[in-house]
């Protein structure tokens, strides 16, 4: 089957420094078991009877997909129908939130950034306009991070190639050639949760005028390179070059999108393309950092706090958050016009995984994969969130 992927990415380090929870022995991974007996499971459909992966594929018209389990208790990698040296670029979608996340904290890791201190004090090009809702709590990091900030704008749906991009104050503002609303604070700061591309798009802002540099310099510098996602960009749109790697998105009956993909300048929210295995290398990090076995791109407190619900809701600092002890876990779904991605991680365990596909059906094939793995490897799971 054409487009797929299948790792096992570990880290050869031994369990060590596990904050208060004790690591459960490793399971040997029966990666074979992991493409089947998959049970689909589509929005308003019927339940499949259990599929192998090809089938699944081909039931949901999903041209490729890129599936890599994390296991750094086992020390090893191992590689199943691999396609090539170069593995496919998908739109991460949503998943760029996550990555997002990362280097905002290592900015207030330096002390450029603060979580809880009024993201006005920081913006200096534009600035949230006064509301009634921030007379007396304002917008913070830690709630932009957490969608507790009370900003509006769930998501962003891009644009065709060739048309006319928005800059970042055209989509702050709203203002033409933006096809969104205005980011703006719709409710009390730290009220409740509520999805908010928006509020990732004041990220954004805030770490360009912290850094200087245009965001996709910056996360090259604090999240990419170190972590070596050498495969992934914030680019939008693609250079030619890179455009070639890149897999093309398509609708739930198979049909390929027009010229390939939408682009996607609001580059926090929703704009980066990466690679299964540059995913996996990120939530490698964050596990390695919340174990106490790495301080390299995160400290482990921060990699904890980032892993931990915020403000009373269910999310952490750049991704859902459920569980508790062994069964904690991180959870991130990524949906673009034409491509649907999920990520999920157990940092006490030390296994995760990660979905990517160039399909709008891809969110039904990710959740059957990932119960899947839950069965084969005794994860505790409840609602996949985003």
């Amino acid at each position: 089957m054409r487009g797929l992927v299948l790792f096992i990415v570990m880290s050869a380090l031994e369990l060590v420094h596990a904050p208060c929870v004790r690591a459960e022995a490793a399971r040997a991974p029966d990666v074979g078991a992991l493409t089947r007996e998959l049970v689909l499971e589509p929005p308003g459909g019927q339940r499949s009877a259990p599929l192998d992966l090809d089938a699944a594929m081909r039931v949901l018209n999903i041209p490729s997909v890129g599936i890599e389990i994390i296991d750094i208790a086992r020390g090893g990698t191992s590689i199943v129908r691999p396609l090539g040296s170069k593995p496919q670029l998908y739109q991460a979608a949503s998943l760029s939130k996550l990555v997002t996340a990362v280097a905002a904290l290592r900015l207030v890791e330096r002390g450029r950034l603060d979580l809880d201190r009024d993201v006005n004090d920081d913006l200096h090009v534009w600035h949230l306009p006064p509301s009634d809702f921030t007379r007396e709590r304002k917008v913070t990091l830690r709630g932009l991070l957490s969608m507790t900030a009370g900003i509006g704008v769930p998501g962003y749906t891009g644009y065709l190639p060739g048309e006319q991009l928005p800059n970042l104050l055209q989509i702050l503002d709203g203002k033409a050639p933006a096809n969104s609303p205005p980011v703006r604070v719709v409710a009390v700061p730290g009220s409740g949760y509520a999805y908010s591309g928006g509020g990732y798009e004041i990220v954004q802002a805030l770490i360009e005028t912290m850094t200087r540099r245009r965001f996709p310099d910056a996360m090259r510098t604090l999240v990419l390179r170190p972590i070596r996602m050498g495969d992934s960009s914030f680019a939008q749109p693609l250079p030619d070059l890179v455009a070639k790697r890149a897999e093309r998105g398509h609708r739930a009956d198979g049909s390929e999108l027009p010229d390939g993909w939408r682009v996607m300048p609001e580059l926090a929210a929703g704009g980066l393309w990466s690679t299964s295995r540059d995913m996996a290398r990120l939530l490698t990090v964050i596990a390695r950092a919340w174990r106490g076995e790495s301080a390299r791109v995160l400290k482990p407190e921060t990699a904890r706090m980032l892993i931990a619900p915020q403000n009373g809701g269910p999310y952490g600092l750049g991704g859902a958050v459920a569980g508790s002890g062994n069964d904690l876990v991180l959870m991130k779904r990524g949906q673009n016009v034409g491509y649907q991605s999920y990520v999920l991680l157990f940092p006490a365990r030390g296994q995760g995984m990660v979905v990517m596909t160039s399909s709008d059906n891809g969110t039904t094939l990710a959740t059957a994969l990932i119960r899947r793995a839950a069965a084969v490897y005794g994860w505790k799971l409840g609602e996949l969130k985003d």
